[in-house]
């Protein structure tokens, strides 16, 4: 009777743990402006200036910010929050579209004031 019963929590524990897989899979919403922020903040000095090159912890947040927008809606949602952000500094243009390059990245998001979203 004891290995059935160890059989049967066994059982329980892997429904269980199955559950919990699916509802955490189906919780996850993408990612968010704040996520996108904390990620390109150690850029700022280097698209508000063009001056040099951007620093190591700015390639490693947009290193960051690639593996994290793996969907088309994830790209969607960080290039609105990457635009918002372009808007709140005065941030060069061209110091924005030549990030990636620099950082030795294709993120799949342009950096701009004027993107169209939708269409990336």
């Amino acid at each position: 009777m004891v290995k059935g019963a160890a059989s049967m929590v066994a059982v329980v524990l892997v429904i269980a743990l199955a559950m919990i897989q699916l509802v955490t899979a189906g919780g996850e919403e993408g990612i968010s402006c704040g996520q996108v922020d904390a990620y390109l903040i150690p850029c700022v000095p280097y698209l508000t200036t063009g001056a040099g090159d951007p620093a190591p912890k700015c390639c490693d947040g947009v290193r960051s910010l690639k593996a994290n927008t793996a969907t088309a809606d994830d790209r969607r949602a960080a290039c609105g929050c990457v635009k918002a952000a372009a808007g709140r500094y005065p941030v060069k243009d061209e110091a924005a579209s030549s990030l990636p390059t620099k950082c030795g990245v294709d993120i799949g998001i342009p950096i701009s004031k004027a993107i169209d979203c939708q269409t990336h």
